[in-house]
């Protein structure tokens, strides 16, 4: 964070659900403020005001944005204050410089107000965000916890057909978000009740789901059911359970459609989801990613600090002569990386990308690192067109 020369008191907030706890601090280090806040508008504005008044410019920093940090963030910037926030990561690594192993409230809000009046690089800024963005993080925020709740439920199907019929598990355990097979297991949960079922039956269920699919999967499933004669402990109560994963897997994949074209039409409601869009390799959703955590990248200086922030920027490590070179940082936003990880992926279709990557397999780095070479690269790219407001059009270096 730039400008904090221009602070007179520091105000770290250690924020709660019940209350927060401030500390304030001047440049010079004394302490003008320490106790706990109720966590209500009217209180909350009376210390900013209160402060403001006393000693002029206030630096709130919280150590969380958003959930419980919302209410503080929005008051002070109402009452004109300046926001910031310190990673929570960072917190309890400036914590270990300071004396003392307790951990209290009381105790990480001054830590929080000294690490912003002594280190403020430590410090992000908190752009206020506009009605577009902040519902592009609570959708987004949703689809994730939905994508992961469509991994846990796949991964529990899977685990289910290996333990009762392993053959059947490899036919249909890579295909589970395919309608046709959802349907399939959510009527059929066991091989007992597929078999009994008939091949003419399945091809009948799955046509108008997979019209082109049906006779080849349900002659792969007769195929995996013919290989195994032995019945496994625990079959039965699979033939329960499945219909009922099934079932919950199939109205999540059903959600995230839903909140696939909600994200489609907020994207579209932003000036810059059109630039975004533009480069090769992003879609929807990691457009909507880079909004959320990088927005139109005023924030940062240059193309090295969003690669920096998504942890995707290499780290020197020197140490006598034994320890030599750069390695991928294991720090940094791991959802901005994955977006920018995946969209350097599908963009490989593109020549460019496509010569870059094959530039680097040829310097001798395995698949991901080339991969990660490469959105470090489009990190660059990005930048400028978000910096300026233009378009990607890789036509013209294609060609050249």
């Amino acid at each position: 964070m730039n400008g904090t020369s221009e602070i007179d008191v520091c105000l770290g907030l250690d924020v709660g659900k019940g209350e927060h706890h401030g500390t304030a601090l001047t440049p010079a280090g004394k302490k003008v403020f320490g106790k706990p806040l109720p966590s209500n508008e009217p209180r909350l504005r009376e210390l900013f005001t209160k402060l403001q008044a006393k000693h002029g410019t206030v630096l709130v920093v919280v150590d969380q944005p958003a959930s419980i940090g919302a209410l503080p963030l929005a008051v002070a910037r109402d009452a004109g204050c300046r926001v910031a926030y310190l990673p929570g990561l960072t917190t309890r690594r400036i914590a270990d410089l300071y004396p003392g192993e307790a951990k209290t409230d009381a105790r990480d809000a001054a830590i929080i107000a000294d690490a912003a009046r002594t280190m403020p690089h430590t410090l992000r800024d908190l752009a206020p965000n506009d009605e577009t963005i902040a519902e592009l993080g609570m959708t987004v925020g949703f689809d994730d916890d939905l994508a992961g709740e469509v991994t846990r439920t796949k991964n529990r199907l899977r685990g289910l057909l290996t333990q009762v019929h392993p053959s059947l598990e490899r036919v249909l355990g890579s295909r589970l978000d395919h309608p046709a097979v959802l349907v399939l297991l959510e009527r059929y949960g066991s091989p007992a009740q597929l078999r009994k079922a008939g091949r003419r039956r399945l091809v009948s269920l799955l046509r108008p789901k997979a019209p082109r699919m049906a006779e080849r999967l349900v002659e792969d499933i007769f195929a995996a059911l013919d290989e195994q004669t032995v019945a496994f402990p625990g079959t039965d109560a699979a033939a329960l359970i499945v219909p009922s994963l099934t079932g919950s897997l199939r109205s999540v994949l059903d959600q995230r459609k839903i909140l696939a074209t909600k994200i489609e039409e907020l994207l579209e409601a932003h000036p810059l989801s059109q630039v975004l869009i533009s480069m090769p390799g992003i879609g929807v959703r990691t457009a909507a990613r880079i909004l959320i955590d990088v927005g139109d990248g005023s924030n940062f200086k240059t193309a090295g600090h969003p690669a920096a922030y998504a942890g995707l920027a290499p780290v020197t490590r020197r140490s006598g002569s034994s320890i030599r070179g750069e390695h991928p940082s294991r720090r940094g936003n791991k959802q901005l990386k994955r977006a920018f990880y995946l969209a350097a992926f599908a963009s490989l279709s593109q020549p460019d990308s496509r010569a870059y990557y094959e530039k680097k397999r040829r310097e001798g780095k395995h698949h991901v690192a080339a991969i990660v070479c490469l959105a470090r690269r489009r990190i660059d790219v990005l930048f400028a067109m978000l910096r300026d407001g233009t378009f990607c059009d890789p036509a013209p270096t294609a060609a050249a």
